[in-house]
């Protein structure tokens, strides 16, 4: 386990390595990043002293290290439009697309596990067809439209919740969160229901296939076959083992909830790093822009570690092979 471990780290670091290249050059080389920073109404003294001030003279190998430097450091410059660190600006954002994230992440785990368990032990059952009917439908439907419909429908026809803004937060640990006041969760949970819904049906239908896999092993017919209780073969022995693919879904899909919940955030208003990220791109603030996606790359980086971890507690299997 303890060789398995390692081997991912080392390659954990050579891909945010990698990944810091990649960013580097899509930043910094790809077109000329004076044209997209420097006003154009600049003449030739002020847009040299601009190019020097942010090290744009320097050869690209002088630059590269400097971005690295900058990156261990965790300083990716100053935002060209708040005039604070860039790391600073994503930060104060991350708590509100965290936990738009954990919720709908939580919404779909809580929907899409026992509906996908149901639908895979009775397949023939005309309930569990419906269930599958529906699934499709969070599939198919894009995000943007159904965003619209929930806020035409339950905060303008029905008047029910609000389809703009946080809401009323409270701090916890020095952190504003919304779940802790009726006012802000009435703001988190048409967004959240909105970001739950794909991630739901891809939940309950790999829920389901699995529970078709695992029902036929030798094991399940084995422990049938001893008299043990149904709910004892259902939770110990199926769904032990067809959790291994779901918390990798889980664990990756956790990740894009926070990447890309730009649709739903600019949608709903949500004051999240989904929407500053969008500003950013609209207003050429390449510090928040790379901080914003080094973040990224080291979150997707670290959940697939995490999960490799939950792979080696949940399947024996993996710990034979390490130690193999």
């Amino acid at each position: 386990m303890v060789t398995s471990l390692i081997r991912r780290m080392i390659q954990t670091a050579f891909v945010i390595f990698a990944m810091t290249l990649i960013v580097f050059i899509g930043v910094n080389v790809i077109g000329n990043p004076v044209d997209i920073l420097i006003n154009p109404d600049l003449n030739q003294a002020e847009r040299a002293l601009v190019i020097q001030h942010l090290g744009l003279d320097q050869p690209l190998w002088s630059q590269y290290l400097s971005f690295i430097k900058g990156l261990m450091q965790g300083d990716f410059g100053d935002s060209f439009v708040y005039k604070r660190p860039a790391l600073e600006v994503i930060l104060e954002r991350l708590p509100a697309t965290l936990e738009l994230a954990l919720c709908a992440m939580v919404i779909a785990i809580v929907v899409g596990l026992p509906l996908g368990l149901y639908a895979g032990l009775y397949p023939e059952r005309i309930s569990s067809r419906l269930i599958m009917t529906v699934s499709i439908l969070g599939f198919s439907l894009p995000t943007f439209w159904v965003g619209l419909m929930f806020i035409l429908l339950f905060a303008v026809q029905l008047g029910w919740l609000p389809s703009n803004g946080r809401g009323e937060t409270a701090m916890l640990f020095g952190v504003p969160w919304s779940f802790l006041t009726p006012d802000g969760i009435s703001h988190l949970l048409l967004p959240a229901l909105n970001l739950a819904l794909f991630k739901t049906s891809l939940i309950l239908r790999l829920t389901r296939a699995g529970v078709q896999e695992v029902i036929m092993q030798d094991f399940v017919k084995f422990a049938r076959a001893k008299g043990l209780s149904e709910s004892r073969i259902i939770l110990v022995h199926i769904l032990k083992n067809l959790m291994i693919p779901v918390v990798t879904i889980i664990g990756l899909e956790f990740g894009s909830l926070i990447a890309f919940s730009v649709v739903t955030e600019s949608i709903y208003g949500w004051p999240g790093m989904g929407k500053l990220i969008i500003d950013s791109i609209n207003l050429l603030d390449r510090p928040v822009i790379v901080a914003y996606l080094m973040m990224m790359v080291i979150l997707f980086v670290t959940l697939n570690f995490i999960i490799d971890i939950c792979y080696t507690l949940l399947d024996p299997r993996v710990r034979l092979e390490g130690k193999g």
